[in-house]
């Protein structure tokens, strides 16, 4: 319950924020909007069968700067690539390992991956990660295991 209520008021946080509108007709389109919300995503968690695995808690927080530099770092990259009139692409696949414990771990990895341009998750199997990589070196920076080190250590308990 206390996740529907603090669901319900970032829902409500961010539409406010977000449309601007205080009049009464489009509050009431918004509070539609979020009850609905709300009750899919209830509906969906009470029938998906699948665990939660929220103890990753606030410690996403302390790893979205570093990814958001990677991606910065990776855009560059690709920018570089598609304005070289040579076009320097290498496009390969790599199975990367890894070693996250929790569904909500691997997803999070795989995630990461297909967030930095040059790389794409394409299939998560018996932990391992497909990635298609635009060149060698964004296959290497898959390959050398930072970001699954990273991921990983989300998911220890405090």
């Amino acid at each position: 319950m206390t996740r529907a209520v603090l669901t319900t008021l970032i829902l409500v946080l961010a539409w406010l924020a977000w449309s601007g509108h205080l009049e009464t007709q489009m509050l009431v389109f918004g509070a539609l909007s979020v009850a609905a919300v709300v009750a899919i995503t209830r509906r969906m968690d009470r029938f998906s069968g699948a665990d939660r695995d929220e103890h990753l808690g606030f410690r996403v927080l302390l790893y979205l700067p570093w990814l958001l530099g990677q991606i910065v770092l990776a855009n560059l990259a690709v920018t570089r690539i598609v304005l070289d009139p040579r076009l320097p692409i290498r496009p390969r696949l790599v199975r990367v390992r890894s070693s996250q414990r929790t569904a909500t771990g691997q997803v999070l990895f795989a995630n990461s991956i297909t967030l930095t341009p040059g790389t794409i998750s394409l299939d998560v199997r018996d932990g391992t990660i497909l990635v298609h990589a635009l060149t060698a070196e964004s296959a290497a920076g898959v390959e050398n295991g930072e970001m699954d080190r990273r991921v990983s250590r989300l998911e220890r308990r405090a």
